[in-house]
């Protein structure tokens, strides 16, 4: 099982979470590129770090949304949001490449996430940035036309869970605007990570059971209350089950 985390997230004199303690436990890092959160010496800064620790690096890449963090829905045409998804890989590649290391994988952020579980034409431009770029995978929310897309497109798809995340009855995310749309107690968050590498099964908030039986990857949020602990936590009880935490 790969543990993924969204660092890079602060932008120059502002910080948010702590990119060092989580690139000590996760074995994927996605790093803000600029459009939602992320500078250019915070960008290189987290590369440096991830090199360092042998972390695999992937885009995560959103609209072009700074004041909003990325989580506002934006109706861009698909020809320039494909160029914006482009533009946001190439940036973080120069910065990886000046670390001896590379962008391994793709992941939208935020609003742009949910928004290509169901819609086909921003689904399909995100791919075409990707493409546009390279073969790499791309990690997104299992049973979306993102993914759908991707793999019709020939990219690797791999399926991602949500260790600190509310999940509809259909296998969505709860809105954040939603009771129940976060996950805060760590032992709460340590039961859905180990049932998840475990049973291959998530609950969602109505008690109704998912499967989970496509997902490789499964995220911890950098800037959820607590996420440093959470994170510890949920690779200590991983690997006492036995789970096997690397890279896809």
């Amino acid at each position: 099982m790969d543990l993924n985390s969204d660092l890079g997230e602060g932008f120059g004199v502002w910080k948010l979470g702590d990119d060092a303690a989580l690139l000590g436990v996760v074995t994927s890092a996605n790093v803000a590129c600029g459009f939602h959160a992320g500078d250019p010496r915070t960008m290189r800064t987290v590369c440096e770090l991830a090199a360092s620790h042998g972390v695999a690096i992937g885009a995560q890449v959103s609209y072009r949304d700074l004041a909003g963090f990325g989580r506002r829905f934006i109706d861009v045409d698909p020809l320039e949001l494909a160029d914006d998804v482009l533009y946001q890989i190439g940036a973080l590649s120069a910065f990886a490449s000046a670390e001896g290391t590379r962008v391994a994988y793709v992941k939208p952020h935020g609003a742009l996430y949910n928004t290509v579980v169901h819609h086909v034409d921003q689904a399909a431009a995100v791919v075409a940035g990707v493409k546009a770029w390279g073969d790499i995978p791309v990690l997104g929310l299992p049973g979306s036309a993102f993914l759908a897309a991707a793999s019709e497109a020939g990219l690797r798809t791999v399926g991602e869970a949500f260790a600190d995340r509310g999940y509809t009855p259909s296998g969505t995310l709860v809105s954040r605007r939603e009771p129940g749309a976060l996950l805060t107690d760590t032992a709460a968050v340590v039961e859905r990570a180990v049932r998840l590498a475990s049973d291959r099964q998530i609950v969602a908030v109505d008690g109704t059971v998912i499967d989970a039986s496509s997902v490789e990857s499964l995220c911890l949020h950098g800037d959820t209350p607590g996420a440093v602990q959470h994170a510890q936590a949920v690779r200590a009880a991983l690997e006492e089950a036995g789970v096997t935490l690397a890279a896809f």
